[in-house]
Protein backbone atom coordinates (compact mmCIF):
# COMPACT_ATOMS: atom_id res chain seq x y z
CA UNK A 1 0.00 0.00 0.00
CA UNK A 2 1.54 3.37 -0.92
CA UNK A 3 1.58 6.05 1.24
CA UNK A 4 -0.61 9.06 0.96
CA UNK A 5 -0.14 11.92 -1.45
CA UNK A 6 1.27 14.22 -1.30
CA UNK A 7 2.09 17.80 -3.52
CA UNK A 8 6.05 16.30 -4.37
CA UNK A 9 4.59 12.83 -4.55
CA UNK A 10 5.01 10.72 -8.06
CA UNK A 11 1.54 10.53 -9.86
CA UNK A 12 0.01 7.23 -8.84
CA UNK A 13 -1.44 5.59 -11.87
CA UNK A 14 -2.81 1.96 -12.98
CA UNK A 15 0.11 -0.27 -15.44
CA UNK A 16 -0.83 0.00 -18.74
CA UNK A 17 -2.16 -3.28 -20.58
CA UNK A 18 0.19 -5.77 -20.96
CA UNK A 19 1.71 -5.64 -24.78
CA UNK A 20 0.54 -2.13 -25.50
CA UNK A 21 3.52 0.19 -26.41
CA UNK A 22 4.40 3.72 -24.87
CA UNK A 23 2.38 6.36 -25.82
CA UNK A 24 4.42 7.45 -28.78
CA UNK A 25 2.64 11.26 -29.35
CA UNK A 26 4.88 14.22 -29.62
CA UNK A 27 5.51 15.97 -26.30
CA UNK A 28 7.69 19.40 -25.74
CA UNK A 29 11.25 19.31 -25.39
CA UNK A 30 12.80 18.36 -22.36
CA UNK A 31 9.34 16.98 -21.07
CA UNK A 32 10.85 13.91 -19.79
CA UNK A 33 14.00 15.34 -17.91
CA UNK A 34 11.37 17.59 -16.37
CA UNK A 35 9.60 14.27 -15.04
CA UNK A 36 9.97 12.16 -11.87
CA UNK A 37 11.40 9.49 -14.16
CA UNK A 38 13.79 11.97 -15.52
CA UNK A 39 14.52 12.73 -12.05
CA UNK A 40 15.29 9.35 -11.88
CA UNK A 41 17.47 8.88 -14.66
CA UNK A 42 19.57 11.71 -13.48
CA UNK A 43 19.85 10.01 -10.28
CA UNK A 44 21.03 6.92 -11.94
CA UNK A 45 23.43 8.95 -13.98
CA UNK A 46 24.92 10.34 -10.49
CA UNK A 47 24.97 6.44 -9.72
CA UNK A 48 26.99 5.38 -12.34
CA UNK A 49 29.46 8.35 -11.45
CA UNK A 50 29.75 7.62 -7.96
CA UNK A 51 30.38 3.64 -9.39
CA UNK A 52 32.76 4.84 -11.04
CA UNK A 53 35.04 6.50 -8.90
CA UNK A 54 34.58 4.22 -6.42
CA UNK A 55 35.78 1.63 -8.69
CA UNK A 56 39.41 2.84 -8.61
CA UNK A 57 40.17 1.70 -4.86
CA UNK A 58 37.85 -0.70 -4.25
CA UNK A 59 36.93 -2.70 -7.71
CA UNK A 60 39.13 -5.31 -9.22
CA UNK A 61 41.85 -2.85 -9.24
CA UNK A 62 45.07 -3.85 -11.08
CA UNK A 63 47.48 -5.49 -8.40
CA UNK A 64 50.21 -2.94 -8.97
CA UNK A 65 48.91 0.66 -10.41
CA UNK A 66 51.42 2.95 -10.67
CA UNK A 67 48.43 5.24 -12.80
CA UNK A 68 47.14 6.18 -9.22
CA UNK A 69 50.47 6.60 -7.91
CA UNK A 70 51.19 8.92 -10.47
CA UNK A 71 47.76 10.83 -9.55
CA UNK A 72 48.40 10.77 -6.42
CA UNK A 73 44.99 8.68 -5.34
CA UNK A 74 47.03 5.37 -4.57
CA UNK A 75 45.65 5.96 -1.01
CA UNK A 76 42.33 4.95 -2.43
CA UNK A 77 43.34 1.15 -2.75
CA UNK A 78 44.32 0.84 0.86
CA UNK A 79 43.04 1.22 4.29
CA UNK A 80 40.68 3.76 5.22
CA UNK A 81 40.83 4.95 1.54
CA UNK A 82 39.41 1.17 0.45
CA UNK A 83 36.95 1.52 2.60
CA UNK A 84 35.70 5.10 1.63
CA UNK A 85 35.94 3.48 -1.84
CA UNK A 86 33.79 0.52 -1.24
CA UNK A 87 31.01 2.84 0.37
CA UNK A 88 30.91 5.38 -2.74
CA UNK A 89 30.67 2.06 -5.19
CA UNK A 90 27.87 0.48 -3.10
CA UNK A 91 25.92 4.30 -3.01
CA UNK A 92 26.74 4.26 -6.70
CA UNK A 93 24.69 0.83 -7.24
CA UNK A 94 21.98 1.36 -5.22
CA UNK A 95 21.30 4.63 -6.30
CA UNK A 96 20.77 2.71 -9.99
CA UNK A 97 19.11 0.14 -8.87
CA UNK A 98 16.44 3.11 -7.31
CA UNK A 99 16.43 4.68 -10.43
CA UNK A 100 16.14 2.01 -12.69
CA UNK A 101 12.95 0.47 -10.33
CA UNK A 102 11.71 4.33 -10.63
CA UNK A 103 12.01 4.64 -14.40
CA UNK A 104 10.93 1.20 -14.38
CA UNK A 105 7.33 2.02 -12.80
CA UNK A 106 7.05 5.16 -14.54
CA UNK A 107 7.88 2.95 -17.77
CA UNK A 108 4.93 0.12 -16.51
CA UNK A 109 2.37 3.31 -15.96
CA UNK A 110 2.84 4.33 -19.82
CA UNK A 111 4.59 7.26 -18.91
CA UNK A 112 8.08 6.80 -20.61
CA UNK A 113 8.71 5.78 -24.24
CA UNK A 114 11.04 3.76 -25.77
CA UNK A 115 13.08 6.85 -27.32
CA UNK A 116 13.19 8.04 -23.83
CA UNK A 117 14.78 4.92 -22.39
CA UNK A 118 17.23 5.61 -25.72
CA UNK A 119 18.04 8.87 -24.05
CA UNK A 120 18.56 7.06 -20.50
CA UNK A 121 21.20 4.72 -21.93
CA UNK A 122 23.97 6.87 -22.82
CA UNK A 123 23.82 8.47 -19.72
CA UNK A 124 23.96 5.43 -17.41
CA UNK A 125 26.84 4.04 -19.40
CA UNK A 126 29.57 7.25 -19.94
CA UNK A 127 30.90 7.02 -16.98
CA UNK A 128 31.18 3.25 -16.67
CA UNK A 129 33.41 3.66 -19.54
CA UNK A 130 36.44 5.02 -17.69
CA UNK A 131 35.63 2.74 -14.68
CA UNK A 132 38.27 0.65 -13.39
CA UNK A 133 36.29 -3.26 -13.78
CA UNK A 134 34.23 -4.06 -11.41
CA UNK A 135 32.80 -7.07 -10.21
CA UNK A 136 35.06 -9.11 -11.78
CA UNK A 137 38.75 -9.74 -13.31
CA UNK A 138 37.86 -11.51 -16.42
CA UNK A 139 38.98 -8.14 -18.32
CA UNK A 140 42.83 -9.08 -17.51
CA UNK A 141 41.96 -12.54 -18.00
CA UNK A 142 41.11 -11.47 -22.07
CA UNK A 143 43.82 -9.24 -22.15
CA UNK A 144 45.97 -11.94 -21.24
CA UNK A 145 44.49 -14.34 -23.45
CA UNK A 146 44.82 -12.12 -26.65
CA UNK A 147 48.21 -11.74 -25.63
CA UNK A 148 49.06 -14.97 -25.68
CA UNK A 149 47.50 -15.06 -29.75
CA UNK A 150 49.84 -12.13 -30.25
CA UNK A 151 52.83 -13.85 -29.29
CA UNK A 152 52.27 -16.96 -31.36
CA UNK A 153 50.66 -19.31 -28.61
CA UNK A 154 47.72 -21.05 -29.41
CA UNK A 155 45.43 -20.30 -26.24
CA UNK A 156 43.39 -23.56 -26.98
CA UNK A 157 46.67 -25.42 -25.84
CA UNK A 158 47.85 -23.18 -22.88
CA UNK A 159 47.03 -20.99 -20.30
CA UNK A 160 47.91 -17.56 -19.61
CA UNK A 161 50.91 -18.86 -17.28
CA UNK A 162 53.15 -19.55 -20.23
CA UNK A 163 53.89 -15.61 -21.38
CA UNK A 164 54.75 -14.04 -18.43
CA UNK A 165 54.70 -10.37 -18.18
CA UNK A 166 52.10 -7.33 -16.64
CA UNK A 167 48.80 -8.84 -18.41
CA UNK A 168 49.95 -12.21 -16.41
CA UNK A 169 50.22 -10.45 -13.34
CA UNK A 170 46.29 -8.89 -13.42
CA UNK A 171 45.22 -12.53 -14.04
CA UNK A 172 42.88 -13.68 -11.70
CA UNK A 173 45.07 -16.73 -9.63
CA UNK A 174 42.10 -19.55 -10.92
CA UNK A 175 42.90 -18.82 -14.39
CA UNK A 176 46.20 -18.56 -14.87
CA UNK A 177 46.72 -22.13 -16.14
CA UNK A 178 43.24 -22.31 -17.79
CA UNK A 179 42.48 -23.00 -21.90
CA UNK A 180 40.71 -20.20 -23.22
CA UNK A 181 37.23 -21.22 -23.72
CA UNK A 182 36.12 -18.15 -26.15
CA UNK A 183 35.64 -18.61 -29.59
CA UNK A 184 38.24 -17.26 -32.51
CA UNK A 185 36.44 -13.98 -32.78
CA UNK A 186 37.31 -13.36 -29.15
CA UNK A 187 41.05 -14.01 -29.93
CA UNK A 188 40.90 -12.08 -32.69
CA UNK A 189 39.45 -8.80 -30.85
CA UNK A 190 41.74 -10.03 -27.72
CA UNK A 191 45.05 -10.19 -30.35
CA UNK A 192 44.20 -6.79 -31.89
CA UNK A 193 43.61 -4.73 -29.10
CA UNK A 194 47.05 -6.04 -27.06
CA UNK A 195 48.83 -5.34 -30.68
CA UNK A 196 47.91 -1.79 -30.54
CA UNK A 197 48.06 -1.25 -26.67
CA UNK A 198 50.72 -3.82 -25.69
CA UNK A 199 50.44 -4.73 -22.23
CA UNK A 200 49.46 -1.65 -21.14
CA UNK A 201 46.32 -2.77 -19.01
CA UNK A 202 44.86 0.80 -19.04
CA UNK A 203 44.18 1.13 -22.44
CA UNK A 204 43.96 -2.34 -23.36
CA UNK A 205 40.56 -2.93 -20.39
CA UNK A 206 39.22 0.07 -22.38
CA UNK A 207 39.75 -0.55 -26.04
CA UNK A 208 38.00 -4.28 -24.71
CA UNK A 209 35.00 -1.89 -23.62
CA UNK A 210 34.67 0.11 -26.78
CA UNK A 211 35.03 -3.02 -29.01
CA UNK A 212 32.11 -4.39 -26.59
CA UNK A 213 29.73 -1.41 -27.20
CA UNK A 214 28.34 -2.18 -30.13
CA UNK A 215 26.72 -5.03 -28.56
CA UNK A 216 24.89 -2.78 -26.28
CA UNK A 217 23.69 -0.53 -29.37
CA UNK A 218 22.52 -3.92 -30.93
CA UNK A 219 20.57 -4.89 -27.76
CA UNK A 220 19.03 -1.51 -28.10
CA UNK A 221 17.94 -1.75 -31.31
CA UNK A 222 16.99 -5.14 -31.66
CA UNK A 223 15.14 -5.76 -28.20
CA UNK A 224 12.51 -3.19 -28.64
CA UNK A 225 11.68 -4.53 -32.49
CA UNK A 226 11.12 -7.98 -30.74
CA UNK A 227 9.18 -7.62 -28.06
CA UNK A 228 6.53 -5.98 -31.19
CA UNK A 229 6.75 -9.07 -32.71
CA UNK A 230 6.29 -10.88 -29.64
CA UNK A 231 3.68 -9.03 -28.04
CA UNK A 232 5.34 -7.49 -25.71
CA UNK A 233 6.03 -4.13 -24.74
CA UNK A 234 8.88 -2.28 -26.44
CA UNK A 235 9.35 0.27 -23.60
CA UNK A 236 9.19 -2.62 -20.80
CA UNK A 237 11.77 -5.02 -22.75
CA UNK A 238 14.07 -2.37 -23.30
CA UNK A 239 13.75 -1.26 -19.69
CA UNK A 240 14.69 -4.65 -18.44
CA UNK A 241 16.81 -6.32 -20.49
CA UNK A 242 19.34 -3.17 -21.64
CA UNK A 243 18.71 -0.28 -18.64
CA UNK A 244 19.13 -3.40 -16.17
CA UNK A 245 21.86 -2.81 -13.54
CA UNK A 246 22.87 -6.31 -13.51
CA UNK A 247 23.30 -5.47 -17.45
CA UNK A 248 24.85 -2.27 -17.22
CA UNK A 249 27.12 -2.82 -14.29
CA UNK A 250 28.16 -6.06 -15.09
CA UNK A 251 28.69 -6.34 -18.51
CA UNK A 252 29.83 -2.50 -19.03
CA UNK A 253 31.63 -2.22 -15.68
CA UNK A 254 32.56 -5.70 -16.01
CA UNK A 255 33.59 -5.72 -19.00
CA UNK A 256 32.62 -8.99 -20.51
CA UNK A 257 31.85 -10.59 -23.88
CA UNK A 258 28.73 -11.07 -23.01
CA UNK A 259 27.64 -7.98 -24.01
CA UNK A 260 28.65 -8.43 -27.68
CA UNK A 261 27.70 -12.13 -28.08
CA UNK A 262 23.87 -11.89 -26.63
CA UNK A 263 24.21 -8.46 -29.17
CA UNK A 264 24.73 -10.08 -32.31
CA UNK A 265 22.50 -12.79 -31.03
CA UNK A 266 19.40 -10.60 -30.54
CA UNK A 267 20.06 -8.76 -33.73
CA UNK A 268 20.49 -12.14 -35.62
CA UNK A 269 17.08 -13.48 -33.81
CA UNK A 270 15.45 -10.34 -35.05
CA UNK A 271 16.68 -10.38 -38.74
CA UNK A 272 15.81 -13.69 -39.27
CA UNK A 273 12.10 -12.89 -37.71
CA UNK A 274 12.18 -10.30 -40.34
CA UNK A 275 13.06 -12.91 -43.14
CA UNK A 276 16.48 -11.99 -43.67
CA UNK A 277 17.44 -15.43 -42.96
CA UNK A 278 21.24 -15.96 -43.89
CA UNK A 279 22.19 -12.30 -42.47
CA UNK A 280 20.50 -13.01 -39.15
CA UNK A 281 22.08 -16.86 -39.02
CA UNK A 282 25.82 -15.22 -39.83
CA UNK A 283 24.93 -12.26 -37.08
CA UNK A 284 23.99 -15.18 -34.61
CA UNK A 285 26.99 -17.51 -35.53
CA UNK A 286 29.50 -14.69 -35.27
CA UNK A 287 28.12 -14.28 -31.47
CA UNK A 288 29.03 -17.72 -31.20
CA UNK A 289 32.15 -17.24 -32.59
CA UNK A 290 33.07 -15.21 -29.49
CA UNK A 291 30.96 -17.48 -27.01
CA UNK A 292 28.96 -20.40 -27.82
CA UNK A 293 26.07 -19.68 -25.89
CA UNK A 294 24.61 -17.34 -28.76
CA UNK A 295 25.00 -20.94 -30.88
CA UNK A 296 21.39 -22.61 -28.73
CA UNK A 297 19.56 -19.69 -30.59
CA UNK A 298 20.47 -21.52 -34.02
CA UNK A 299 18.55 -24.77 -33.96
CA UNK A 300 15.17 -22.73 -33.33
CA UNK A 301 15.85 -20.31 -36.10
CA UNK A 302 15.75 -23.36 -38.30
CA UNK A 303 12.10 -23.51 -37.31
CA UNK A 304 11.57 -20.09 -38.08
CA UNK A 305 12.76 -20.16 -41.44
CA UNK A 306 10.67 -23.51 -42.20
CA UNK A 307 7.75 -21.73 -41.13
CA UNK A 308 8.38 -18.52 -43.17
CA UNK A 309 9.16 -20.86 -46.08
CA UNK A 310 5.85 -22.32 -45.80
CA UNK A 311 3.60 -19.26 -45.44
CA UNK A 312 5.62 -17.59 -48.42
CA UNK A 313 4.72 -20.86 -50.22
CA UNK A 314 0.91 -20.64 -49.30
CA UNK A 315 0.23 -17.09 -49.51
CA UNK A 316 1.57 -17.37 -53.41
CA UNK A 317 -0.54 -20.55 -54.16
CA UNK A 318 1.46 -23.21 -54.03
CA UNK A 319 1.49 -26.33 -51.82
CA UNK A 320 4.23 -25.98 -49.18
CA UNK A 321 7.01 -28.77 -49.71
CA UNK A 322 6.91 -31.23 -47.44
CA UNK A 323 8.35 -30.72 -43.46
CA UNK A 324 11.62 -32.76 -44.60
CA UNK A 325 12.61 -30.78 -47.31
CA UNK A 326 11.67 -27.40 -45.75
CA UNK A 327 14.02 -28.64 -42.85
CA UNK A 328 16.56 -29.54 -45.04
CA UNK A 329 16.84 -26.19 -47.12
CA UNK A 330 16.64 -24.05 -44.07
CA UNK A 331 19.28 -26.84 -41.67
CA UNK A 332 21.05 -27.29 -44.62
CA UNK A 333 21.77 -23.57 -45.66
CA UNK A 334 21.70 -22.50 -42.07
CA UNK A 335 25.20 -24.98 -41.34
CA UNK A 336 26.65 -23.91 -44.87
CA UNK A 337 26.55 -20.28 -42.88
CA UNK A 338 27.33 -20.65 -39.63
CA UNK A 339 30.46 -23.12 -40.90
CA UNK A 340 31.38 -20.32 -43.17
CA UNK A 341 31.40 -17.84 -40.12
CA UNK A 342 32.89 -19.86 -37.31
CA UNK A 343 35.30 -21.64 -40.09
CA UNK A 344 36.88 -18.40 -41.40
CA UNK A 345 37.11 -16.77 -38.11
CA UNK A 346 39.10 -20.05 -37.23
CA UNK A 347 41.28 -19.68 -39.89
CA UNK A 348 42.03 -15.86 -39.42
CA UNK A 349 43.13 -16.30 -36.11
CA UNK A 350 45.19 -19.90 -36.83
CA UNK A 351 42.83 -21.83 -34.32
CA UNK A 352 41.02 -24.72 -34.44
CA UNK A 353 38.09 -26.06 -32.30
CA UNK A 354 39.95 -26.45 -29.00
CA UNK A 355 37.77 -24.07 -27.33
CA UNK A 356 35.11 -27.37 -26.94
CA UNK A 357 37.40 -29.10 -24.51
CA UNK A 358 38.25 -25.64 -22.90
CA UNK A 359 34.75 -25.09 -21.87
CA UNK A 360 35.03 -27.61 -19.15
CA UNK A 361 36.96 -24.95 -16.83
CA UNK A 362 34.01 -23.69 -15.84
CA UNK A 363 33.79 -26.40 -13.72
CA UNK A 364 36.80 -24.36 -11.37
CA UNK A 365 33.72 -22.11 -10.56
CA UNK A 366 31.75 -23.22 -7.76
CA UNK A 367 28.51 -21.40 -5.76
CA UNK A 368 25.04 -21.29 -5.31
CA UNK A 369 24.28 -20.06 -8.72
CA UNK A 370 24.16 -23.64 -10.71
CA UNK A 371 21.85 -25.82 -9.85
CA UNK A 372 24.21 -28.76 -9.71
CA UNK A 373 26.15 -26.67 -6.78
CA UNK A 374 23.08 -26.12 -4.66
CA UNK A 375 22.18 -29.55 -4.82
CA UNK A 376 26.08 -31.05 -3.90
CA UNK A 377 25.88 -28.51 -0.89
CA UNK A 378 22.37 -29.97 0.26
CA UNK A 379 23.49 -33.32 0.20
CA UNK A 380 26.83 -32.40 2.11
CA UNK A 381 24.25 -30.79 5.13
CA UNK A 382 22.90 -34.40 5.81
CA UNK A 383 25.27 -36.89 4.99
CA UNK A 384 29.03 -37.50 5.78
CA UNK A 385 30.87 -37.16 1.98
CA UNK A 386 32.65 -34.75 0.80
CA UNK A 387 31.92 -31.29 -1.60
CA UNK A 388 34.07 -32.67 -4.07
CA UNK A 389 32.69 -36.26 -4.93
CA UNK A 390 29.58 -35.26 -4.57
CA UNK A 391 29.62 -32.41 -6.68
CA UNK A 392 30.64 -34.81 -9.78
CA UNK A 393 27.51 -36.86 -8.84
CA UNK A 394 25.50 -33.61 -9.31
CA UNK A 395 27.18 -32.14 -12.32
CA UNK A 396 26.91 -35.26 -14.16
CA UNK A 397 23.07 -35.85 -13.57
CA UNK A 398 22.45 -32.03 -14.49
CA UNK A 399 24.25 -32.64 -17.64
CA UNK A 400 22.01 -35.23 -18.66
CA UNK A 401 18.99 -33.45 -17.66
CA UNK A 402 20.45 -30.24 -19.62
CA UNK A 403 20.98 -32.76 -22.73
CA UNK A 404 17.17 -33.69 -22.11
CA UNK A 405 15.63 -30.49 -21.73
CA UNK A 406 17.60 -28.94 -24.76
CA UNK A 407 16.43 -31.52 -27.09
CA UNK A 408 12.87 -31.39 -26.08
CA UNK A 409 12.12 -28.10 -25.99
CA UNK A 410 13.53 -28.22 -29.99
CA UNK A 411 11.25 -30.43 -30.70
CA UNK A 412 8.40 -28.97 -28.76
CA UNK A 413 8.34 -25.34 -29.45
CA UNK A 414 8.66 -25.80 -33.11
CA UNK A 415 5.03 -24.46 -34.33
CA UNK A 416 4.81 -20.50 -34.76
CA UNK A 417 7.34 -17.90 -34.35
CA UNK A 418 6.46 -17.01 -31.11
CA UNK A 419 7.43 -20.90 -30.26
CA UNK A 420 10.57 -20.96 -31.27
CA UNK A 421 11.43 -17.22 -29.85
CA UNK A 422 9.68 -19.09 -26.36
CA UNK A 423 12.15 -21.97 -26.70
CA UNK A 424 15.16 -19.80 -27.41
CA UNK A 425 14.47 -18.67 -23.43
CA UNK A 426 13.90 -22.00 -22.06
CA UNK A 427 17.33 -23.29 -23.99
CA UNK A 428 19.37 -20.25 -22.03
CA UNK A 429 17.49 -20.43 -19.26
CA UNK A 430 18.51 -24.30 -18.95
CA UNK A 431 22.40 -23.98 -19.48
CA UNK A 432 22.34 -21.01 -17.11
CA UNK A 433 21.07 -22.96 -14.46
CA UNK A 434 22.30 -27.11 -15.32
CA UNK A 435 25.80 -25.86 -16.09
CA UNK A 436 28.28 -26.76 -13.70
CA UNK A 437 29.02 -23.12 -12.86
CA UNK A 438 27.25 -19.82 -13.20
CA UNK A 439 27.97 -16.29 -12.69
CA UNK A 440 25.08 -13.38 -12.15
CA UNK A 441 25.88 -12.14 -15.53
CA UNK A 442 25.08 -15.06 -17.24
CA UNK A 443 21.74 -14.47 -16.39
CA UNK A 444 21.70 -11.58 -18.94
CA UNK A 445 21.33 -14.30 -21.60
CA UNK A 446 18.35 -15.54 -21.35
CA UNK A 447 16.51 -12.15 -20.38
CA UNK A 448 17.33 -10.36 -23.46
CA UNK A 449 15.04 -12.42 -24.89
CA UNK A 450 12.59 -13.55 -22.15
CA UNK A 451 12.13 -9.44 -22.10
CA UNK A 452 10.34 -9.47 -25.19
CA UNK A 453 7.40 -10.96 -24.38
CA UNK A 454 4.17 -9.86 -22.53
CA UNK A 455 4.51 -9.95 -18.35
CA UNK A 456 2.18 -9.23 -15.70
CA UNK A 457 3.33 -6.72 -12.82
CA UNK A 458 3.81 -9.69 -10.62
CA UNK A 459 6.29 -11.29 -12.70
CA UNK A 460 8.50 -8.32 -13.17
CA UNK A 461 8.74 -7.82 -9.58
CA UNK A 462 9.79 -11.36 -9.54
CA UNK A 463 12.14 -10.00 -12.22
CA UNK A 464 12.94 -7.28 -10.72
CA UNK A 465 14.47 -8.82 -7.37
CA UNK A 466 16.37 -11.55 -9.04
CA UNK A 467 18.38 -8.48 -10.86
CA UNK A 468 18.48 -7.06 -7.61
CA UNK A 469 19.77 -9.99 -5.67
CA UNK A 470 22.17 -11.16 -8.50
CA UNK A 471 23.60 -7.66 -8.95
CA UNK A 472 24.23 -7.02 -5.32
CA UNK A 473 25.59 -11.02 -4.36
CA UNK A 474 29.19 -9.97 -5.44
CA UNK A 475 31.61 -7.94 -4.45
CA UNK A 476 33.12 -4.74 -6.12
CA UNK A 477 36.63 -6.69 -6.73
CA UNK A 478 34.81 -10.21 -7.87
CA UNK A 479 34.85 -12.23 -5.00
CA UNK A 480 31.99 -14.02 -3.98
CA UNK A 481 29.47 -12.90 -1.03
CA UNK A 482 27.46 -15.82 -0.97
CA UNK A 483 28.88 -17.15 1.73
CA UNK A 484 28.02 -13.96 3.75
CA UNK A 485 24.88 -14.94 5.71
CA UNK A 486 24.83 -10.75 6.40
CA UNK A 487 25.97 -9.84 2.59
CA UNK A 488 22.95 -12.43 1.89
CA UNK A 489 20.49 -10.87 3.72
CA UNK A 490 21.14 -7.28 3.03
CA UNK A 491 21.17 -8.37 -0.74
CA UNK A 492 17.32 -10.28 -0.16
CA UNK A 493 16.31 -7.09 1.84
CA UNK A 494 17.35 -4.59 -1.27
CA UNK A 495 15.62 -7.17 -3.82
CA UNK A 496 12.67 -7.55 -1.84
CA UNK A 497 12.53 -3.54 -1.87
CA UNK A 498 13.52 -2.75 -5.32
CA UNK A 499 10.54 -5.50 -6.17
CA UNK A 500 7.77 -3.48 -3.89
CA UNK A 501 8.89 -0.06 -5.15
CA UNK A 502 8.51 -1.01 -8.80
CA UNK A 503 4.58 -1.14 -8.35
CA UNK A 504 4.43 0.92 -4.91
CA UNK A 505 5.79 4.31 -4.49
CA UNK A 506 6.30 4.03 -0.83
CA UNK A 507 7.01 0.50 0.18
CA UNK A 508 8.72 0.92 3.32
CA UNK A 509 6.19 4.03 4.26
CA UNK A 510 9.07 5.91 4.88
CA UNK A 511 7.06 9.34 3.92
CA UNK A 512 6.06 11.53 7.05
CA UNK A 513 2.45 11.89 7.62
CA UNK A 514 0.72 14.93 8.54
CA UNK A 515 0.23 15.20 11.77
CA UNK A 516 -3.43 15.14 12.95
CA UNK A 517 -4.57 18.77 14.05
CA UNK A 518 -4.86 18.97 18.15
CA UNK A 519 -8.17 20.21 19.29
CA UNK A 520 -6.18 23.60 20.68
CA UNK A 521 -5.03 24.17 17.58
CA UNK A 522 -8.25 23.24 15.94
CA UNK A 523 -9.66 26.17 18.53
CA UNK A 524 -7.16 28.32 17.24
CA UNK A 525 -8.09 28.26 13.47
CA UNK A 526 -11.64 28.01 13.86
CA UNK A 527 -11.52 31.96 16.18
CA UNK A 528 -8.95 32.65 13.07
Amino acid sequence: MSSPASPDAEPQTSPAPEGTAAPTGERPKHAFLRSPAGHAALLGAWGAVLMTFGSFGSGSVRRIDPLLEDIYLSWLRFGHGQLLSRIILWVGVLLMIAAWVRVGRATLAGHVTVRDLWTVLPAWTAPLLVATPMFSRDAYSYLAQGALLRDGFDPYEVGPVVNPGVLLDNVSNVWTTTTTPYGPVHLLLGAGITSITDDNVVTGTWLWRLTMLPGLALMAWAVPKLARRMGGNPAIALWLAVLNPLVLIHLVGGVHNELLMVGLMIAGIVLVLEGRHLGGIALVSLGAAIKATAGLALPFLVWVWMIHERDRARAEGREPAAPVRLFAKAAGLGLVVFAAVFGGTSLLAGVGIGWLTALSGSSKIINWLSLPTMMAHAVTWVTPWRLGSVLDITRMLCAIALVMILVWAWWRFRRTERDAIFGIVVALTAVTLLSPAALPWYYSWPLAVAAAFAMSPRVLMVLVALSTWLMLIFNPDGSIGMYNIAHVALAVFASIVAARSLVTYDPLRLRLRPRPASPAGAARDDRA
